[in-house]
Formats: C-alpha cells, structure tokens, sequence
C-alpha cells in the first residue's frame, strides 16, 4: 500500500485586492491541478468571509505530492498569490 499525502487548510486574503487575485487565478490553478497524475482530491472552497478559502488536497504518494508543490511554484497561480497567507496541515496516511 501506498502512503497518501492530505493537506487541509486555508488560504487567507489580507483585502480585496488578494482575494480579487485568488479570484482570478484559482478556476485554472483547479483545473491544472485535477488533471495531474497522482490528485486524488482537490477542493478549494470560498467560505462566509470572503476573504478566506478552505483547502482540502490528496495526492496518491509523495512523489505525486512534490510534483504538485513543484508545478505551483512555478505557476502562474504561485506567482501571483506567493504573498498570500496560508495555514496547512500535512498528513501521511496508508491508501
């Protein structure tokens, strides 16, 4: 059995200029993201503030995990939220 990679959190805005930013770049980033090999899940959800989304991942191992870290540091979704604050928690779990 595999170990699966969960990370759960949240991506939060400092104003309307960040969150117009997540706004913009987030359906591509999703879209992207689903479609690499090894997501198993990825929902990044908008929430009563709107300057907060929760963020709720699983990669099939480690290896499909980096390789998402990778692509979206150097994305255009990376690029443009890099300043954007983020809680996450990782956990390895058997899949």
């Amino acid at each position: 059995m595999s170990m699966r990679v969960l990370l759960r959190g949240r991506l939060m805005c400092s104003d309307a200029a960040e969150a117009e930013l997540v706004g913009a770049h987030l359906p591509r980033h999703v879209e992207l993201t689903r479609a690499e090999p090894g997501c198993i899940r990825f929902e990044v959800l908008s929430t009563d503030d709107p300057l907060v989304w929760t963020v709720d991942e699983e990669f099939a191992g480690e290896s499909a995990f980096r390789a998402h870290q990778e692509r979206v540091a150097a994305s255009e979704w990376g690029r443009a939220t890099a300043g954007i604050r983020r809680e996450y928690e990782t956990e390895r779990r058997q899949g």
